[in-house]
């Protein structure tokens, strides 16, 4: 039972850790080793970062970039390395949806939303965050544009069409019209536009919206390109596609890690949400040893020091498939630590950070959080990102440390270690409906004597039985 554990969390070391024979290896030297490694040059600021999403149209009373500038110190002293702005573009007029239409029906690649404030106050904001030790990336719309952007007349033939010739949006959005790759000037102008905002704006990455359904090449022909006007460029996939990460992200989305989150929270009874006709979505039947099986496929699946984001809500979950209190109930602490300890970078979305409770609306303007006084929900981030930048156990890719599991009697029991060059992190979480036992079914977790709280910073025992969504942290002393 032991060596299944331990083999089985092995394979993760490939991908997100280390192991013994790798764990000094910079990702330079990995791409010279073997093919099975990512050809992106990761960033060192990246490895111990932490990303937090703003949801500018939400922020503050006025929507304004000015205004939201007030709140970077506030999120320097919260611990955040990149700010990922949703995206900043003029939105298109046609078939818009809502008062003030979706963020991602694109009118002008290179412009700014008067929404916001100019181009200027944002390219301030920018440096002012620079100052600070803070990157900023955009959320760019490659596969579509709204229904008026220039291109529509200027360049239809730059637009997938149907059989009766009509330009038309993918799935059910209405507002935006479908990019067609197979067009070579297309894919100049949106390598154009993406230079724009690195050369003009000195942004230092993008996240890349529904990036699986635009075509691979182009990815990868784009990476090289945008590399040679921005070093230490960063790339985020909103994609669970391993291919994108061979040769052109640096980081995708652990859309299977949330949802497996949701489904061992719904095996726990903890999944209170209710769609808007009234239902609830069914889900399989999960525990928190499940996790093991997804790292493992993983770390077959991706290309060796690829990063995952960890999430535990973010703007699409919030807005349309619960809080993450009503997804993950009073186990959402729990899978919020499990996102900072585990393999990736973890995610903070607009409000997180104050423990707000509610949907924002997502095509008009709604009220922003209650930034102050700040309350318990700040300083439990706040640690959690001192943890992620102090530990060099919990770095991404393959410079964190090495991944150990232990197996208990009980399924809903999660304990590990990560381990690398003198740090040690020890996480213990309880995702299930009961209080259970701490009882392991081989090799347990030794050096309590060694290892404190990481939360009450006090050296104490491990526990023998913990409660439902209780969750402990221990790093050396």
């Amino acid at each position: 039972m032991k060596k299944f554990f331990y083999l089985s969390v092995a394979a993760v070391l490939s991908l997100f850790g280390t192991s013994c024979d790798s764990k000094k290896t910079g990702g330079a030297e990995a791409k010279e080793r073997d093919s099975t490694y990512t050809t992106v040059s990761q960033p060192e600021w990246s490895r111990n970062a932490v990303i937090y999403e703003v949801n500018l149209r939400q922020y503050t009373p006025s929507a304004s970039v000015n205004e939201f500038a007030t709140h970077l110190p506030r999120l320097k002293e919260l611990g955040v390395d990149i700010l990922w702005f949703m995206p900043i573009h003029p939105i298109s007029e046609v078939n818009r949806k809502g008062e003030l239409g979706s963020y991602y029906a694109v009118k002008d690649y290179k412009g700014f939303n008067p929404e916001f404030g100019t181009l200027d106050d944002f390219k301030a904001m920018v440096n002012q965050a620079h100052e600070m030790g803070m990157k900023v990336i955009l959320d760019w719309v490659p596969n579509h544009t709204g229904c008026d952007n220039a291109w529509v007349t200027e360049h239809p033939e730059w637009y997938s069409v149907n059989e009766e010739g009509k330009m038309y949006g993918p799935f059910d959005w209405t507002d935006v019209y479908e990019l067609n790759y197979d067009n070579r000037e297309m894919r100049a102008a949106m390598v154009d536009a993406l230079k724009f905002w690195l050369t003009d704006v000195n942004v230092d990455g993008f996240r890349c919206d529904v990036a699986g359904e635009v075509p691979t090449d182009f990815w990868d022909e784009a990476r090289p390109q945008l590399d040679s006007v921005k070093p230490e460029l960063f790339m985020l996939a909103e994609a669970s596609k391993p291919e994108l990460n061979k040769h052109a992200f640096n980081m995708g989305y652990n859309w299977p890690m949330k949802d497996l989150f949701s489904e061992i929270a719904a095996t726990s009874g903890k999944y209170t949400f209710k769609n808007a006709d009234g239902t609830m979505r069914t889900f399989p039947v999960k525990h928190a040893v499940a996790i093991d099986s997804l790292l493992a496929d993983q770390a077959t699946n991706y290309p060796k020091d690829t990063y995952l984001m960890n999430m535990i809500t973010n703007h699409d979950l919030n807005s349309w498939e619960g809080t993450e209190f009503e997804r993950l109930g009073n186990l959402s602490e729990a899978f919020a630590v499990l996102s900072y300890t585990l393999p990736g970078m973890p995610l903070i979305y607009t409000g997180q950070e104050t423990g707000m409770n509610r949907a924002f609306e997502f095509f008009k303007k709604d009220e922003a959080p209650e930034w102050e006084p700040r309350n318990g929900y700040f300083t439990f981030y706040q640690k959690l990102n001192t943890l992620k930048h102090e530990q060099a156990a919990l770095k991404a890719g393959i410079e964190g440390g090495e991944m150990v599991r232990y197996a208990t009697k009980s399924d809903d029991l999660y304990v590990f270690s990560r381990s690398v060059d003198g740090s040690t992190v020890l996480t213990m979480v309880n995702l299930g409906k009961d209080e259970q036992p701490v009882e392991y079914v081989a090799e347990a977790p030794a050096g309590a004597d060694t290892m404190v709280n990481f939360f009450t910073n006090k050296v104490e025992d491990y526990p023998v039985t913990m409660l439902p969504g209780e969750y402990r942290v221990y790093v050396n002393k």
